[in-house]
């Protein structure tokens, strides 16, 4: 029924935001017209939260190993605006990204549903 997920980040400074995706995430992009791009995540996973403040949205990158891609994109110029801290379920730290704001990196310690899909079909 769902084949993939949009995610939009709004930016004060949206072509920096697009160059920073390509040039320093590397994510692979299609121009679908007037140098409008669209970038290719890698697999995905979502969850529900309960709060009591008012709904919002959060994103999150993940890696394997969050101190060497904190290393990595830092030799890039990437600024983080918190230190690596271990919550428990996984290793996090959030970098700054062009026009403002903030998007999550963190190391999974929990299960993902993308190991137990690639198990049920047989990947390791």
């Amino acid at each position: 029924m769902i084949n993939g997920a949009h995610v939009i980040v709004y930016s004060k400074d949206a072509e920096g935001l697009d160059a920073w995706f390509k040039d320093v995430l590397e994510l692979p992009s299609v121009d679908v017209g007037d140098g409008w791009l669209i970038f290719a995540l890698p697999p995905a996973e979502v969850a529900a939260h309960p709060t009591e403040e008012a709904n919002h949205h959060e994103l999150f990158l993940m890696c394997d190993d969050v101190h060497a891609t904190v290393e990595r994109l830092t030799e890039k110029g990437v600024e983080f605006s918190a230190p690596i801290t271990d919550r428990g379920w996984g290793l996090l730290t959030s970098i700054r990204i062009p026009g403002g704001g903030e998007i999550g990196l963190y190391e999974p310690r929990h299960a993902s549903p993308r190991w137990v899909g690639a198990a049920q079909k047989g990947s390791p």
